[in-house]
């Protein structure tokens, strides 16, 4: 009997060791091991089953990159015998581990694992291959497959690609790039491609497939609402489009969260994006529910009532099912930080720019204004204690800008998900609340350290990028009341905001809002905010950033219409900043690139609509006409 018992251990170890080689059994965060799922009972339950037939799998999803470091990248994929997801209902609770797969309790679950290789090469032949693997999923954590290629070398192009273990099935060819290594001089731009706020129902995903067809960027970052949690016809008809999003209601378990990110995971041109370049992502507040913070949401709180109307699903039981869906499906990597919530890190491009991402939504956010509570929210908007962060990442925020301005960094980037500017929109809000108090101008002592931080210490070329308005906002960046700012020239700045439009989500004054309509209030807003230098209300799109020691080059691209799939986009308006100026460069006192933009309001300059539209697909130019 010791033989076969000493082969049974084998063939376990073995399995653990498979398993273990797949990133999403793990937990979120490395210092909560609970909130994964228990690798040696998934290998106790499998080991002795034979793997899934290969005829019977499919790469469901494509393949994805992300969270690049100088050695090392994330690669992302879904094997699986179907498309359709796990039906886990809940994060199980009590006694159980969080997310115990192993009795029929609580999952319907598979007995036989898929057993994925993988490899990741110089070459787009896959022939010279730096690092490989094998790796197993199962039904526990929805057939995803998230591995650490290493082994690379900095700043530089790899292809990759996943197959079905002695089988033919191979996944599509992935290409990912690594970055710089931290006090290397980089010697050519960077560039980035910006996106925020993907909409499902309200209409294609255009904007992301753009950059693919021009091959014009080397990484992606997103600011969040990547999904947002509506049932259809709730915030947009998918109907006459063929795009309802799944499953067909709001959600809330684990399984709606998964099935709601794998609807949007078919769209053709964020498959496409995700196949060319490595993502760096956060989430916003609707990868959870809408405006959310630390103990609840707009339609989600901690009330009793709240939680018999919603189903018998808390908050914090919410928070976590939507955590778990994102961290199986996303490329990115486990912060290690002891808080699974922690999403927030930065990136070092060389000695060129850091990258630093924030998490001004879930992490640790004091009350919001949840629609309910505006007056209050007002009235408390420049309370000390308010924080958009919580203690520990504004701590290490504002470390992080002064370490990355300490080490010579050229220039600070910074991902954040809301409009950072102060934004007096009583046009639309009225006098009473002059200004959304879900941004940070509901924050205000928040964001008054922060520009205590970067006016007093001396850090300089600031870019603020952010997302989540569905509208496009390019400001110099201004302690206003404490620092002498001239809009006209700029000074008294120490860096600029730019915040871009969504994917497809609608304008925030009416999804059928006209041009003219939406540039009368775009010159509103322009002439109502001193620091803010374009406004545009009417374009979905989004924005790429070029960046050299010199310059921060940012090109704003407007989507001509997200109701039918097509690559035209809109040369909207262009902008640079130099490295030392710490604001929107000037010609003849306008900050446009040639003082003129295509649409929107643009602060002593010109608007001039051309409709002149670029077919990234053929590359031609046209006049564009509505569909």
């Amino acid at each position: 009997m010791i033989q076969p018992i000493f082969a049974v251990l084998a063939l376990a170890t073995a399995a653990s060791a498979s398993f273990t080689g797949n990133l999403n059994y793990l937990s979120p965060s490395k210092h909560h091991a609970s909130l994964g799922v228990s690798i040696n009972k998934v290998a106790k339950r499998t080991y002795a089953n034979s793997h899934w037939d290969p005829a019977k799998l499919n790469f469901t999803h494509g393949v994805a990159s992300g969270d690049p470091y100088e050695d090392s990248v994330i690669l992302w994929t879904r094997a699986a015998p179907t498309a359709d997801n796990d039906k886990s209902n809940l994060t199980v609770s009590g006694y159980v581990p969080l997310y115990d797969h192993s009795t029929e309790d609580y999952v319907k679950k598979s007995d036989s694992p898929v057993c994925v290789d993988w490899k990741i090469s110089t070459s787009k032949a896959l022939d010279a291959v730096v690092d490989s693997g094998t790796a197993y999923t199962s039904s526990d954590v929805d057939y995803t497959v998230k591995v650490e290629a290493k082994r690379l070398a900095p700043f530089k192009v790899y292809y990759y690609q996943f197959g079905i273990c002695n089988s033919n099935k191979t996944s599509p060819i992935g290409r990912t790039k690594t970055i710089p290594s931290k006090n290397s001089r980089v010697e050519t731009p960077i560039k980035l491609a910006v996106y925020s706020c993907s909409n499902y129902p309200f209409g294609f995903f255009n904007a992301y497939g753009n950059p693919v067809r021009k091959d014009s960027v080397d990484y992606v970052i997103h600011l969040g609402d990547y999904i947002y949690e509506y049932g259809n016809g709730e915030y947009g008809w998918g109907n006459s489009i063929g795009r309802i999003p799944l499953p067909d209601r709001q959600i809330f378990t684990l399984y709606d969260y998964r099935k709601r990110i794998a609807t949007y995971r078919t769209d053709l041109d964020l498959v496409a994006s995700h196949q060319s370049f490595p993502w760096i992502p956060v989430w916003d507040d609707h990868e959870v529910s809408d405006n959310t913070w630390r103990d609840g949401a707009s339609e989600l709180n901690n009330t009793e009532d709240s939680f018999i109307a919603d189903g018998g699903v808390s908050v914090d039981q919410r928070k976590m099912n939507a955590v778990r869906a994102y961290f199986e499906w996303m490329p990115i990597r486990q912060v290690d930080m002891d808080d699974n919530l922690r999403i927030w890190r930065e990136f070092n491009f060389g000695n060129l720019f850091d990258l630093v991402m924030l998490d001004t939504r879930q992490y640790d956010r004091a009350i919001t204004d949840v629609y309910t509570n505006t007056d209050y929210i007002h009235a408390i908007s420049n309370d000390a204690s308010r924080s958009l962060m919580g203690p520990r990442q504004e701590a290490w925020f504002y470390k992080t800008l002064r370490q990355s301005s300490t080490r010579g960094a050229t220039w600070r980037v910074i991902g954040n998900q809301i409009i950072f500017s102060r934004m007096n929109e009583s046009l639309a809000l009225g006098a009473e609340n002059p200004m959304n108090y879900d941004q940070w101008d509901g924050y205000q002592a928040n964001r008054n350290r922060t520009f205590q931080v970067l006016y007093e210490q001396n850090v300089g070329n600031n870019i603020f990028l952010a997302g989540d308005s569905h509208a496009s906002w390019v400001s110099d960046l201004v302690w206003l009341g404490e620092h002498e700012y001239d809009p006209k020239t700029g000074s008294g700045s120490v860096g600029v905001e730019f915040a871009g439009s969504a994917v497809s989500s609608p304008c925030p004054a009416g999804q059928n809002i006209s041009l003219a309509a939406a540039n009368a209030g775009s010159a509103w807003l322009t002439a109502a905010n001193r620091e803010l230098q374009w406004q545009d209300l009417f374009y979905r799109g989004y924005y790429e950033l070029s960046i050299d020691y010199d310059a921060v080059n940012a090109s704003f691209f407007g989507i001509p219409t997200t109701r039918i799939k097509q690559g035209y986009e809109i040369s909207l308006a262009n902008f640079t900043v130099l490295a030392g100026e710490n604001k929107l460069h000037r010609l003849n006192g306008t900050a446009a690139v040639g003082g003129v933009a295509e649409s929107g309001s643009l602060k002593n300059g010109r608007v001039v609509q051309t409709n002149l539209t670029h077919d990234t697909g053929s590359g031609a130019y046209l006049k564009y006409d509505s569909p």
